[in-house]
């Protein structure tokens, strides 16, 4: 028995050995998913083939072998579908970038090791204006070739793992002063900043939010010590570490030096690549928490209460704010400022700083922390908020936004994140302490008056609310949101928005269209009214697609120019003139009612003649012989400046339904009197 062991313990040591020998001993942690490793014999080096194919897109006929150092991984997700190379893996005068439409290359092209690349059958092309290594697909329907990414069935072909071990990567040490032409060759090369910082505006930001395209992220150094828009950090919301905190010190960067078209960038490997701990460059030593010991925790409504008289009170003692966040700029309908609060009551915080809907502290339902010594409190326009000072165009010292510089001493996250309770109101029991809150009223509908509309023209736009017993309230939309030019619900239901207090009045601002999601039937019974459009006028296309311009007066004419909203528009401008800009017909059929609107922006040194609107169903070919039905809109009445475009409101033209209708707009002036003014967005649309 013991002599069966002892040849089943020889058996099995004897196939160990086996195995063992039959691995290659390169050194790769990872294995080898495109086959065995080789060892060829470049013909040409990267600067000789990114020289030969700068300008020829062609697929590549000869066979052209080349070599060089993987520089970048995967395997964090922050590189995507890209292989970065250069020409030697210390000191590198060349880097190359590889266009793959593979994933987890890391784990056959490990950084650092070898690579030979067979550019037969390949191709060189551009994106971004950087010279790249793709591939050129044919398209059989139409028999065009469009440059792209090498097929992932392909790249094994083509990128071909040397045999020699992995070596270590060392970076090619830059500053950021050096971001020009001349260094463009490194493009695709792992390279170092020495005394690297992310500016104070961005000091306890994380790298990306998650699951976001990528972000940019700026980046200095003392070579180059203002933020600069051309030298950023890119940071994928995909990548491992997209959720980590920014580094808030100085010290040493390395990343893969990318550009895109005159744009300079870096992309991180891992973010263990960075040693940012050290005093910045100013000598401070940052932190990004906040010890509350000594100081004592206040309430919003104890914090209202701090001010006392003026435009302002500054907060001058150890105190500070826990509150959650409830409204943020995601949708763009709130600009550089946030809501928060507590079970007293909300507030508006203002912060001099773009997309905080990015930054985790400021995310909706994130409790933060707010140290309030030495910031100010106070009303803007009969409204108190929170902030530092600025000084208006009127020499009027108010509350204002914090400065980006200072974000990092006053706002600090907790742990703690729940879902935003609103509080339910009426129209009628709103009172100055809710002012600031996230508030639910139920049962509103917009008025007839605004039905149809978009929640914004040019610029902010009131539109107004009402419940079933006749109380109304505004709400208020930025011509910035990103659901500004969307139609406002026709029907009754619940709304969802902070209420704010402008000079005395109460309005509602949603950061959503779902906060006026009124699909239901309206007060009355009456179901959800639908607009819909039968003539629509942007002023993208050729003038005469869809009008005549008719000059009577004058030698100059209605014409396309790139203003408008969005541009262009058309725009009439003259001295001694009469001219017409005609509509083809209209088909009014299908609908209860109809509606032309339109939007205006005039200019005037003098008072000037407005321009005129009229319709009617008889157009004879001739201006002149037409009986015309003048209507009365809403047009640009500030004429001392260009902008904001004005609506001219629902203009209702159902007395025309069943009938083809002509619009025509008439411009007149002087010799000493004249506007220009430009139109935009002329719409007819039928209500059923």
């Amino acid at each position: 028995m013991k002599k069966y062991f002892s040849i089943i313990r020889i058996f099995i040591l004897s196939l160990t050995v086996f195995l063992t020998s039959c691995v290659q001993d390169d050194e790769y942690s990872t294995p080898d998913l495109q086959g065995k490793c080789q060892t060829l014999t470049p013909t040409k080096t990267i600067a000789e083939v990114k020289t030969a194919y700068a300008n020829n897109t062609a697929t590549i006929t000869d066979d052209i072998i080349i070599e060089g150092y993987v520089s970048s991984s995967d395997e964090s997700g922050n590189v995507y579908k890209t292989i970065y190379l250069q020409d030697a893996p210390e000191n590198p005068t060349q880097g190359l970038v590889v266009s793959v439409d593979a994933v987890s290359t890391y784990t056959s092209y490990p950084q650092g090791s070898k690579v030979y690349i067979k550019l037969k059958g390949l191709a060189f092309g551009k994106y971004g204006s950087v010279l790249q290594v793709g591939y050129n697909n044919l398209d059989p329907v139409t028999n065009t070739t469009t440059f792209g990414r090498i097929p992932e069935k392909l790249v094994g072909n083509h990128l071909v793992r040397s045999c020699a071990p992995k070596v270590k990567m060392v970076p090619k040490v830059i500053t950021l002063s050096q971001l020009a032409s001349t260094i463009d060759p490194l493009i695709g090369a792992l390279v170092q900043v020495n005394n690297a910082e992310f500016p104070i505006n961005l000091l306890c930001n994380i790298y990306a939010p998650n699951g976001t395209p990528p972000v940019d992220r700026q980046i200095v150094d003392p070579t180059r010590n203002t933020p600069a828009t051309t030298r950023v950090v890119r940071n994928s919301g995909y990548a491992s570490f997209a959720a980590d905190q920014l580094p808030s010190g100085n010290g040493t960067f390395i990343g893969i030096l990318s550009k895109f078209n005159s744009t300079y960038q870096f992309y991180i490997n891992r973010v263990s690549d960075l040693n940012m701990k050290g005093a910045r460059l100013d000598g401070t030593t940052p932190s990004c928490s906040y010890n509350t010991e000594g100081k004592k925790l206040i309430s919003v409504s104890e914090l209202k209460l701090l001010y006392t008289s003026g435009n302002y009170t500054q907060i001058t003692d150890n105190v500070y704010l826990k509150a959650q966040v409830t409204a943020n700029d995601k949708t763009g309908n709130l600009f550089k400022y946030i809501y928060v609060e507590d079970k007293t009551g909300g507030i508006r915080v203002n912060i001099d700083m773009t997309s905080l809907y990015a930054d985790p502290r400021f995310f909706v339902g994130k409790h933060l922390l707010i140290n309030l010594k030495n910031l100010y409190v106070g009303p803007v326009n009969g409204e108190v908020q929170l902030g530092e000072l600025f000084t208006n165009s009127s020499n009027q010292t108010l509350v204002g936004r914090v400065a980006p510089s200072n974000v990092y001493k006053y706002f600090f996250p907790t742990t703690d994140f729940t879902e935003v309770v609103a509080t339910e109101k009426t129209i009628t029991n709103l009172t100055d302490g809710d002012v600031g809150r996230w508030i639910k009223i139920k049962d509103l509908q917009f008025i007839n008056d605004d039905l149809g509309e978009s929640y914004a023209g040019a610029s902010n736009t009131s539109r107004t609310l009402e419940d079933c017993s006749g109380a109304k309230i505004s709400l208020t939309t930025s011509s910035f949101a990103n659901f500004a030019s969307r139609q406002i619900d026709s029907g009754k239901g619940d709304l969802y928005g902070v209420l704010t207090k402008y000079n005395g009045k109460y309005e509602v601002w949603i950061t959503n269209p779902l906060g006026a999601d009124f699909d239901g039937n309206r007060c009355d019974g009456s179901p959800a009214p639908v607009f819909e459009s039968i003539f629509n006028e942007d002023f993208s296309g050729a003038l005469t697609n869809n009008w005549t311009a008719v000059n009577v007066l004058g030698t100059a004419v209605w014409n396309i120019q790139q203003f408008g909203n969005p541009k262009p528009c058309v725009v009439m401008s003259g001295n001694g003139n009469e001219d017409w800009l005609i509509s083809k017909p209209i088909t009014l059929a299908g609908y209860k009612n109809y509606y032309l609107s339109f939007e205006t922006d005039g200019r005037a040194s003098v008072p000037s003649n407005p321009l005129e609107v009229y319709v009617t169903d008889n157009y004879t070919g001739n201006y002149a012989t037409t009986t015309w039905t003048k209507l009365n809109p809403i047009l640009d009445s500030d004429l001392s400046k260009f902008a904001p475009f004005v609506s001219s409101g629902k203009l209702d033209i159902s007395n025309f339904a069943g009938k083809n209708v002509v619009v025509a707009f008439k411009y007149t002036s002087t010799a000493t009197a004249s506007a220009t003014w430009e139109l935009d967005n002329v719409k007819v649309r039928g209500r059923k």
